[in-house]
């Protein structure tokens, strides 16, 4: 049975990070409200965890690529009287084409998905946290915040973006009794490289660079109770974030030029 009494939100739960999130929370008496795209998926998440753990999991479908899914969300929110203490920003995807031969659009929403309808779901959280005086907010990120930019992509941005704004966030609020964790982790087992179609690059990366989701989370879920603002899980990661700040702004352009394993030419 659920035994906090709290409620997390987790964007992108029908998969990956997200959905490990949502198993991991639902384990530590949290309700839950779920939200993505895939209303079957998210369906089947809820039924299971609701069954195995004894609590309230709403779900609602939304594409947080499209401007106004944020305020439905928080009017769904609002109408069903639910109290967002924990916000999990785990939606996301990556572009492989070259920025010159993609469309607009198809731009414009990956900069909506991770960057305005994150910042706008932390905005809408926050009255509630404040008024409770308790609040987490995890924003996943992701070890290429550290890294040097990749040709044609904008994931690296938008996740240096993340990071930036949760220790930002993490900065104004602590005092309040809300943490803000950017949550960085490397190459994850997930369904993510299938959705992108770069699931042949990343078959070719050495084992030692792979964590499991739920590790990833463990680790993130630990540091945001502890009111860390920044995560990065797994050893190999830590050592590749520390090493690659160091380097002059110029060799960190050839790296990243040169050694992007998704580079599309």
């Amino acid at each position: 049975m659920a035994t906090t009494n709290r409620t997390a939100l987790i964007t992108g739960a029908s998969a990956g990070i997200g959905s490990a999130f949502a198993h991991h929370l639902a384990s530590e008496g949290y309700n839950l409200l779920l939200v993505a795209r895939r209303a079957a998926k998210l369906k089947a998440l809820a039924d299971e965890l609701t069954q195995h753990h004894g609590i309230r999991c709403d779900v609602f479908c939304a594409d947080l690529n499209n401007s106004t899914a944020p305020a439905e969300i928080f009017s769904f929110v609002e109408k069903n009287r639910i109290e967002v203490d924990v916000l999990i920003n785990s939606a996301g995807l990556s572009g492989k084409d070259a920025f010159a031969h993609t469309p607009w659009p198809t731009l414009a929403a990956e900069i909506q998905l991770m960057m305005t309808s994150l910042t706008e779901l932390c905005h809408r959280a926050l009255p509630g946290m404040q008024a409770r005086g308790w609040g987490r907010i995890i924003n996943v990120s992701s070890i290429a915040a550290f890294a040097p930019p990749g040709a044609s992509l904008l994931y690296t941005g938008i996740k240096s973006y993340v990071l930036n704004i949760s220790q930002a966030l993490d900065m104004e609020l602590k005092p309040q009794g809300i943490h803000v964790t950017a949550l960085c982790p490397g190459f994850t087992h997930s369904e993510f490289h299938d959705a992108m179609g770069t699931r042949d690059q990343a078959n070719k990366l050495p084992g030692i660079l792979w964590q499991e989701a739920d590790a990833v989370v463990r680790e993130g879920w630990r540091a945001a109770m502890k009111g860390k603002p920044v995560c990065v899980p797994g050893v190999v990661n830590k050592i590749i974030a520390a090493s690659v700040r160091p380097l002059p702004i110029a060799l960190q352009y050839q790296i990243g030029n040169r050694m992007n394993p998704f580079k599309q030419e």
